[in-house]
């Protein structure tokens, strides 16, 4: 099904598979608006950055209204992709840190889930996109609060896919494997590396879903490296 002329919102929009999410949309002619805490280096006409912090309702809630004026009130994709994980054992973990995820990795999907629904169900279609990870399938030793979060979000889609069926709006789960962007930055266990996958294929995996029939719906999409530790 074609892109052409529909208006998506991409969270974590600055980089890594977001940023990638968000270039081939508007390779495809999709207005898309970016939201995330940093801006990236996108300039095309039919693409706007707002600054938006998806775990404050507020500062969704004003993203919402700001994207509906700028690129029009029929939005009907949305590519919940904001997340970040932080790694240690239970007894070590900072509660703040504990928070912080299920803040962003959890509760920012139903702030923007719950802005744009009505819309969708007043069109009667919509694709919601919701990046998990592998963690969200397989427990993950010393990531205790990332896997929970993400186990969390495959609960939330499953639901929501039930709930909104009969609305003509599509839910779909993506669980990556390991992806080469700075989500391992800050974890000293794991080094991004070139055995792990492409940000640009795993966005392509979002545009195929976004793109199927109206009556396929792809519910849950898992993928993986080929070789993620390939023997010399």
């Amino acid at each position: 099904m074609s892109l052409e002329g529909r208006v998506a919102i991409v969270t974590g929009a600055s980089k890594g598979i977001g940023l990638e999410i968000v270039k081939q949309l508007l390779t495809k002619g999709v207005k898309v608006a970016g939201w995330s805490r940093t801006d990236n280096d996108i300039t095309d006409p039919n693409y706007l950055f707002i600054s938006v912090d998806v775990s404050d309702p507020e500062s969704v809630a004003h993203a919402y209204r700001q994207t509906a004026e700028m690129l029009g009130e029929n939005i009907d994709i949305l590519v919940n992709n904001a997340g970040f994980g932080i790694a240690g054992p239970m007894d070590e973990m900072v509660f703040e840190d504990w928070k912080r995820m299920f803040d962003v990795n959890v509760h920012g999907i139903f702030f923007t889930s719950n802005a744009v629904i009505p819309k969708m169900k007043e069109l009667d279609r919509g694709h919601i996109i919701n990046i998990s990870s592998i963690a969200g399938r397989n427990p993950v030793k010393g990531f205790a609060g990332y896997a929970g979060t993400k186990h969390a979000v495959t609960g939330i889609s499953h639901s929501m896919f039930m709930e909104l069926r009969d609305f003509g709006i599509k839910v779909t789960c993506i669980y990556p494997g390991s992806v080469n962007t700075n989500f391992f930055d800050d974890i000293d266990a794991v080094t991004a590396n070139e055995n792990m996958m492409r940000p640009e294929d795993v966005a392509s995996s979002v545009v195929h879903c976004l793109e199927t029939h109206p009556n396929y719906l792809p519910v849950d999409f898992e993928v993986r490296p080929l070789r993620p530790n390939p023997t010399k």
